[in-house]
């Protein structure tokens, strides 16, 4: 080996690592870890705190890697650090049930702390979490006992800062003075089309500046003490989330391939791979080759962390001895466990009561779980007034209250929804965001990210139809319940009224199996009579028999989800009086109807009873799964219109008398 010293010889262990990996793939992205190399180890190796024996060490700080497409970097120093990456695994990079996929997945990597790749979403994952460590330090923290004081780290790329979605959250960040995160910004003025230069002119200090944020330029990227030195001083800013700029080379290394969009996400190719170790004074002979001084000292980090852990240990065991109480909180939170007590508070509703919107409805059972979920935190895209989903009591999560349950995310429906990913990834803490269902449009990419990782994140979308209007075709939703119910790993709720809705957000507290979206109305919907069929408790089946007929051999299945249900119900005595015998089966959920075993779903919906209509205020693709070929669709394929909500039910034919109609249609009846 040539005469480096340690620090060039990691940082070049790591470009070489990720050369090899990405050439034997004969796919992925080189020339970003080669480039970032040397700021990715001065992090790791001098400022984060981390343990690779334990991953979940609850003290430990996060690292994101935004630009999840140079993910070599990350599985290269989580290699070298100790965590359960094996050399094998480095060899397997991009393989079929590998722990190194082409981009970073939590869940499947240890050490891996967020699903990255779609660019800007890690960096707004990061003020998520940053949101739920300051949250966790004023509610939990005491004098002398500062139990969470990590700190989020993020590596993120020119790609991270082009997407919208990190000026959203920068602005939200900026904005909270969350000082403990510290983005370093590898700006190697390269993207897949070429140099930023054709589309990428701003001036990011400026830029960062005004979002409030702390701001540093390190000229050179591979002068490791001046990233140290930029590093060390953004620790000691406390009142502002920092970022500093690196400006960097990708490919750093190749003779012929650096600072070219060809490094970008192509491999180097053999033959440059070996003038690139022959360049940077290596063996070229030598594959996934780690010198025994860096084995000796990435190791060393095994030990400085446990120490690290084991100091924060002794911590922790004296802060349970003299704040009990709130030791026990902590872990029963973390655990996933759940409060004993919290389902008898939840609100009843009777028939005969005032008719009730379902969004408030949803804000009576938020604020009766609320007591009980001390780590949920959450709220609006700045219409907590009109999806009602404010916590009575609670300070608004501000620079001044990091104690604060109540967050103004602003009008940032995209961040909003990465940021509840974030706080969601934080062992122990609930978060939730809300806005109308037709903003979800905004919100696909987290909410999709959610699913992948199964986070528990929480969404609440109000104005659920073409129910809401006078406001129009701009925001009446009418493919987005089907949109979303696409998704895997998402579970999509509307219920048909208050006590389903209690209900439902009984199920979201104790789904802990991917994101749950609430579908509510903005319109007041009747208290249903459930003494005549099943009870409202059956939501968390997806589907149940809300009323059967007489002999519980019913000619029709009338299926409705939401306010739609009030409609099947009265159809269903419209045609008992015509002596035709209907069953009424309120559908909340596909996807928790789903998970119901055979004998469930055929009890529910009789194979050999063919004859169906469904009735739901949005589009029908999907619906023939369960109307067979025999039935039929009330919903609606076009745009609405601009008028008041009865009018515009009446208009696009969600009625009853409608209902009745199709019905009658199915069974071959005579129609009055």
């Amino acid at each position: 080996m040539p005469n480096q010293n340690l620090d060039e010889l990691c940082i070049n262990t790591i470009r070489l690592l990720s050369a090899d990996a990405v050439q034997k793939a004969d796919s992925g992205h080189p020339g970003m870890p080669m480039g970032a190399a040397p700021m990715a180890h001065v992090l790791w190796t001098r400022y984060m705190n981390f343990n690779p024996k334990d991953p979940a060490w609850a003290n430990r700080d996060r690292f994101i890697l935004s630009a999840g497409h140079g993910c070599m970097l990350q599985y290269s120093l989580l290699h070298l650090a100790g965590y359960a990456v094996t050399m094998d695994d480095l060899k397997n990079f991009r393989q079929l049930h590998s722990i190194t996929p082409g981009h970073p997945e939590y869940g499947l990597t240890p050490g891996i702390e967020i699903t990255t790749g779609p660019l800007g979403q890690g960096f707004a994952n990061g003020v998520g979490m940053a949101v739920a460590q300051k949250y966790l330090a004023a509610r939990y923290n005491r004098a002398n006992y500062n139990i969470f004081d990590y700190r989020i780290f993020a590596i993120c790329s020119d790609g991270d800062l082009m997407e919208g979605i990190s000026s959203e959250s920068a602005s939200f960040a900026g904005h909270h003075q969350l000082g403990n995160l510290i983005y370093l910004y590898d700006d190697n003025h390269i993207s897949i089309e070429g140099d930023t230069e054709i589309t990428f002119s701003e001036e990011i200090e400026d830029r960062f500046t005004g979002f409030g944020w702390h701001v540093q330029v390190v000229e050179d990227g591979n002068d490791v003490e001046a990233i140290d030195k930029a590093i060390k001083k953004a620790i000691g800013v406390t009142d502002k989330p920092s970022i500093i700029k690196i400006r960097t080379h990708i490919a750093f290394g190749s003779p012929n391939k650096v600072d070219t969009a060809g490094a970008h996400g192509s491999p180097l190719g053999e033959d440059e791979v070996r003038k690139t170790k022959e360049n940077l004074g290596w063996d070229p002979e030598k594959k996934f080759y780690v010198p025994d001084e860096v084995k000796e000292f990435y190791g060393s980090l095994v030990k400085k962390g446990k120490e690290k852990q084991d100091q924060w240990n002794q911590l922790y065991q004296s802060y349970k001895e003299k704040h009990t109480d709130l030791a026990k909180e902590y872990e029963l939170f973390r655990h996933n466990n759940m409060p004993e007590g919290w389902k008898q508070k939840l609100p009843v509703y009777k028939p005969g009561d005032s008719s009730i919107a379902t969004r408030k409805a949803s804000a009576k059972a938020i604020n009766a779980i609320a007591p009980f979920f001390p780590t949920m935190i959450g709220g609006a895209a700045d219409l907590a007034p009109s999806t009602n989903t404010e916590i009575n009591d609670a300070k608004s999560f501000s620079a001044e209250h990091f104690d604060g349950r109540n967050l103004h995310y602003g009008v940032r429906e995209h961040a909003m929804g990465a940021i509840v990913n974030g706080i969601c990834v934080t062992e122990g803490m609930i978060g939730y965001g809300a806005t109308f269902l037709i903003f979800s449009d905004y919100m696909r990419p987290t909410i999709r990210l959610a699913a992948i990782m199964k986070l528990r994140s929480i969404f609440v979308y109000t104005h659920d139809s073409i129910g809401l209007g006078e406001d129009g075709t701009t925001h009446q939703p009418i493919e987005h319940l089907m949109s979303l119910r696409v998704i895997p790993n998402v579970t999509t709720i509307r219920p048909a009224d208050a006590n389903e809705t209690v209900q439902a957000w009984r199920v979201t507290m104790e789904h802990k199996d991917g994101p749950v979206l609430l579908v509510l109305t903005r319109q007041n919907l009747p208290i249903i009579d459930y003494s005549k069929g099943q009870g409202p408790e059956n939501l968390e089946k997806g589907a149940y028999v809300l009323r059967d007929a007489d002999d519980n051999n019913p000619q029709v299945i009338l299926i409705a989800s939401g306010s739609e249900v009030q409609i099947a119900l009265a159809a269903y005595e419209h045609l008992k009086g015509e002596g035709i015998q209907a069953r009424v089966v309120s559908m909340p959920s596909w996807e928790l109807f789903e998970k119901q075993n055979e004998a469930y779903k055929r009890s529910v919906f009789p194979p050999e009873l063919k004859k169906r209509v469904a009735i739901e205020a949005g589009a029908t693709m999907g619906w023939y799964k369960y109307v067979t070929d025999e039935g039929a669709i009330i919903g609606i394929d076009t745009f609405g219109e601009s008028a008041p909500a009865n009018e515009l039910m009446k208009e696009f034919g969600f009625t009853v008398d409608n209902l009745v109609k199709h019905a009658k249609q199915v069974l071959d009846k005579p129609i009055a």
